[in-house]
C-alpha cells in the first residue's frame, strides 16, 4: 500500500502545478509557497508515520475478520462487491468523519486538515499524523460482514484519492452531481468556519449521507473562509499535531474533578464546564477578524525551505518504498530524521533559524544512526 502512495507522488504534483497555473494565468491563485509547503509537509508525516500506526490502519481490521466475519463471500471479488465496499467505506467515513468535528479527541487529531486558510490541492494532502490510532473502530462493521482485508484497503484508498480533485476553488456548482456527489462546492462548505457553513458536508465520496443525517449546507453568496476556529497561526508541523492535545491536557488539569476530566475528551471541541468558562474566558470567535498567518520571510528562507522539503520528499519516497524490507528501528530511525527535518522546514518558514539549527542538527544525528543501522 506504501508504494502505491509513492506511484501517486508524481500524479499529486502535476495536479498542484496545473492547478497553480492556471491560478496565475487566470489571475485567481490559491497558493502560497508557505502554506503549500506546510501542507505538503502534514501530508509527508502522515505518510511516514505509518511505520508506527499501520497496525490501526489495517491490523486490527485483519485480526477482526479473521476472528468475528460472519460472511465469506465470492461477491467482495466481483466487481459488485468492490463497488459495495467502497460505498460502504464511505458511509462509515462520514461517521468517523463527522465524530471528528463533534468529539474532541477526535478533533484533535482531525484537525490538522483543516488549519490551512487556503483551499487547493496541497490543503487536500495535508492529512493527519494521528487519525488511524481511533478510526479503525468505524470501520470494523465491514470486518464483521466480511469484507476482506485488501477490498476494505482497495476501498478506503479509493475514497481517499477522490477527494483530492474537490480540494479546489476553480470549479463552479455542478448541478445534479452535487446533490448525489462530494464536489469542490460542497467541500467548500466544510472547510469553511463561517457560521452558516460550519461543521457541514461531511461525505467523503457521497453527499447523500449528509442529506440524509441533516448534515447537508449548500453553499451561498457568502464567500467561504477558511481554517479552524482559532486559526493555527504556525507552520510548525509537530506543534499543529499537538496543538488541540495540550489545550485538552491544560484544560483537564486545570478542572475540579476526574468526572469532567474525562469528559472533556468526549464532549464537542471548545467544551469546558460552567466554572472553567468563566475562570478562563476566551473570546468569541470573530469572522470579521481573522487575517492570513504570514509572518515575513526572506526569499532565502523560502527557497532554504523548498529545497529542505525536497530533500525529505526523496527520503520519505525511498522510506515508503522500502518499508516492508527495513527492520523496525531503521524505518523508526528514518521516521525521526524526517520529523526533525519537517520541524526545521517549518522553523525556516517562520524566521526562527536558532529552532531550524537545533532540529537540522537532530535530523543530521538521527541521519549518522540510520546509516550505522543500515
Amino acid at each position: 500500500m506504501e508504494q502505491t502512495i509513492v506511484y501517486a507522488f508524481p500524479v499529486f504534483s502535476l495536479l498542484i502545478l496545473a492547478e497553480y497555473a492556471y491560478g496565475v494565468v487566470t489571475g485567481r491563485n490559491t497558493y502560497r509557497i508557505n502554506d503549500a509547503i506546510s501542507s505538503l509537509s502534514q501530508g509527508l508525516l502522515s505518510q511516514v508515520t505509518v511505520v508506527f500506526t499501520q497496525v490501526f490502519s489495517i491490523g486490527i481490521y485483519a485480526m477482526v475478520f479473521k476472528k468475528v466475519a460472519l460472511f465469506h463471500l465470492s461477491f467482495w471479488n466481483a466487481w459488485q462487491g468492490w463497488l459495495a465496499a467502497v460505498v460502504l467505506y464511505d458511509f462509515f467515513d462520514y461517521w468517523y468523519h463527522r465524530y471528528s468535528h463533534e468529539k474532541a479527541i477526535l478533533w484533535a487529531a482531525h484537525v490538522v486538515h483543516h488549519q490551512s486558510q487556503h483551499f487547493n490541492f496541497s490543503t487536500a494532502l495535508r492529512q493527519e499524523s494521528a487519525y488511524p490510532l481511533l478510526g479503525w473502530i468505524f470501520y470494523l462493521p465491514m470486518a464483521i460482514l466480511g469484507v476482506p482485508p485488501d477490498i476494505f484497503a482497495v476501498a478506503g484508498l479509493s475514497v481517499l484519492l477522490y477527494q483530492v480533485w474537490i480540494h479546489t476553488e476553480h470549479v463552479g456548482k455542478l448541478g445534479w452531481f452535487d446533490r448525489i456527489f462530494s464536489s469542490p462546492s460542497n467541500h467548500r462548505v466544510h472547510h469553511a468556519v463561517n457560521d452558516a457553513y460550519i461543521d457541514k458536508n461531511y461525505g467523503g465520496m457521497l453527499i447523500i449521507w449528509d442529506r440524509l443525517f441533516g448534515t447537508y449546507a449548500e453553499e451561498g453568496e457568502e464567500k467561504c473562509v477558511y481554517g479552524t476556529r482559532p486559526p493555527l497561526n504556525s507552520w510548525d508541523p509537530i506543534w499543529a499535531n499537538l496543538t488541540v492535545y495540550w489545550n485538552l491536557i491544560r484544560d483537564a488539569w486545570r478542572m475540579e474533578n476526574w468526572t469532567d476530566r474525562l469528559r472533556i475528551w468526549f464532549m464537542p471541541p471548545g467544551w469546558k464546564p460552567d466554572y472553567l468558562a468563566r475562570r478562563y474566558p476566551e473570546k468569541p470567535f470573530d469572522i470579521s477578524a481573522v487575517t492570513l498567518f504570514d509572518p515575513p520571510a526572506s526569499k532565502v528562507q523560502l527557497w532554504s525551505a523548498a529545497i529542505q522539503f525536497a530533500l525529505l520528499l526523496a527520503a520519505s519516497t525511498a522510506l515508503l518504498w522500502q518499508m516492508d524490507a527495513l527492520a523496525f528501528r531503521t524505518s523508526a530511525l528514518l521516521v525521526t530524521v524526517i520529523c526533525a527535518g519537517l520541524w526545521a522546514t517549518g522553523s525556516t518558514l517562520q524566521g526562527n533559524i536558532r529552532r531550524a539549527l537545533v532540529a537540522d542538527a537532530l535530523a543530521i544525528l538521527g541521519a549518522a544512526l540510520f546509516l550505522q543501522d543500515v
